[in-house]
């Protein structure tokens, strides 16, 4: 035999979540943190490295992390999991409350991955699309809940890539109208400074996720957690793949966490730029930015596409969502250092008063993120 059956049907249609990361001299496309982990940490991050045995199985479920997690949100170690990224716990929701014959209710635009992690295991999905300003359309929402078939569904705030927080009221509305999962994607928590981690005691069917990847500055590692009740935790550990969270990823994330009050002053600095450069963005003619509560701000403009095309020949990389349905002629920029905002801003203007000769790199265009599904960071 020479040939291959082929793929499990669902595949049919989704594309590789492949953003091809481009070289620039400021990077504002992923939401990353811009200041790497400071040297005095990552000496002792190398110092609990090297007490690792590689030779050994991690613990699968990274029990001493979870210990740290837990204490620190004043819950119980069976109330956290630790998975690879927040992208692995994500299918683990898709995996342990979806499936045949159930149903994602989904809130677009917002993170790809989550339809996709539906359309792979099985899961059909409900869109009820976010308003033109990118508000949840809160009582379309409740109204498709009422129908009482929706298994799970995933609330962002703030939202990526629009950037604002839901209403804690009407999270609050959700989970006291509906038995199905309601995750609440918190990956850019420490930014917005709020979270509904305090109602997990009253509500089981509520998870919230996290991640290590944004004001961590781990992007690199792969880490994140999940808190919710015992009762989901003990099903999500049914799915999860064993050993999935490495020791050294362990052990980074360890010396992390015990330390996280040292990222404090750089999560502040985020939030003064990100007010500044939408205070810039909003003085270039014909850029319309929305409000952000994250580490990015998206805006629209005309053109947006040429006008990716014309930052990146500039040397700034942002995220181009100008051809994404419901994000037409919207770019995201992520908040860097006050030296990339300034080149990142300085670039807009230029493009936005036509003064920018938009001449591409070569063998750049081959290479660009596709824009035709919203797949956000």
């Amino acid at each position: 035999m020479r040939s291959v059956r082929p793929a499990a049907p669902q595949l049919a249609g989704l594309e590789p979540y492949d953003p091809k990361y481009l070289p620039a001299c400021a990077l504002l496309s992923a939401n990353e943190n811009p200041r790497d982990v400071g040297e005095k940490l990552r000496r002792e991050i190398m110092r609990e490295v090297a007490r690792v045995p590689l030779n050994r199985y991690p613990d699968p479920l990274a029990n001493d992390l979870r210990d740290l997690i837990a204490e620190a949100n004043g819950l119980s170690r069976e109330q956290v999991l630790v998975g690879n990224g927040g992208d692995e716990l994500l299918f683990d929701v898709a995996l342990a409350w979806g499936g045949p014959g159930r149903t994602f209710l989904n809130l677009p635009p917002t993170f790809s991955v989550y339809e996709a992690n539906a359309r792979l295991t099985g899961t059909a999905v409900a869109s009820v699309p976010r308003r033109a300003d990118f508000s949840i359309d809160e009582e379309a929402v409740l109204a498709r809940l009422a129908e009482g078939d929706v298994d799970y569904l995933v609330i962002t705030s703030p939202n990526n890539p629009t950037g604002a927080l839901a209403r804690e009221e009407f999270v609050l509305s959700v989970l006291d109208a509906t038995d199905a999962l309601v995750v609440v994607d918190e990956a850019y928590f420490e930014f917005s400074r709020r979270t509904v981690r305090p109602y997990l005691a009253q509500h089981e069917n509520l998870a919230v996720l996290r991640t290590f990847s944004k004001a961590f500055s781990l992007a690199g590692v792969r880490m994140g957690y999940l808190l919710a009740g015992e009762r989901v935790v003990r099903e999500l550990a049914k799915v999860r793949q064993p050993y999935s969270v490495d020791a050294v990823s362990q052990a980074v994330a360890r010396v992390v966490y015990e330390n996280r009050a040292e990222f404090e002053p750089g999560i502040q600095s985020i939030i003064e730029e990100r007010a500044r450069v939408a205070e810039g963005l909003r003085a270039i003619p014909g850029v319309t930015p929305f409000p952000s509560d994250a580490n990015y701000v998206l805006f629209r403009m005309e053109d947006a596409s040429s006008a990716w095309e014309a930052l990146y020949a500039r040397g700034v990389l942002v995220r181009d969502f100008s051809r994404a349905p419901y994000l037409e002629g919207c770019l995201r920029a992520s908040i860097g250092t006050p030296e990339e905002n300034d080149a990142f801003l300085r670039a807009l203007r230029e493009v936005a008063m036509g003064k920018c000769d938009v001449r591409v790199p070569s063998a750049r265009t081959t290479e660009r993120a596709d824009a035709a599904e919203p797949r956000a960071d």
